[in-house]
């Protein structure tokens, strides 16, 4: 079981970026997806998460309205591939971001605590200078 994390990197106040991270090694495509991020000192926060079936998102409060978070899944390969697109970002969005993937199989809810999900990708920074 893989997730690999990528995209971050250092942007100006109001620019943007995508995170991808690609989930494999198990059918991912029936697992909620999820990206959190931590900052040093604080526990991980949640940021967003999606569905299994790529339907009804969940976004905290902090990024509704500027970020967005999708998916593909291939399950001809048992990959699944999560994006973080992340517009209007601020200097409090810089931070570590993590994707994770739900426990629960086809799960009807979205978490937003990282104890329900049980696989984790390495991180990817996001810098955002003002």
């Amino acid at each position: 079981v893989q997730l690999q994390a990528s995209g971050g990197g250092s942007v100006q106040a109001g620019g943007s970026l995508r995170l991808s991270c690609v989930a494999s090694g198990r059918t991912f495509s029936d697992y909620g997806m999820a990206w959190f991020r931590r900052t040093p000192g604080k526990e991980r926060e949640f940021v967003a998460a999606i569905k299994w079936s790529g339907i009804a998102p969940n976004y905290a409060d902090s990024v509704k309205g500027r970020f967005t978070i999708s998916r593909d899944n291939d399950r001809d390969n048992d990959k699944a591939t999560v994006y973080l697109q992340m517009n209007s970002l601020k200097p409090d969005d810089a931070a570590v971001y993590y994707c994770a993937a739900d426990r629960s199989f086809r799960s009807f809810s979205t978490p937003t605590t990282p104890d329900e999900y049980n696989y984790w990708g390495q991180g990817t920074l996001v810098t955002v200078s003002s």
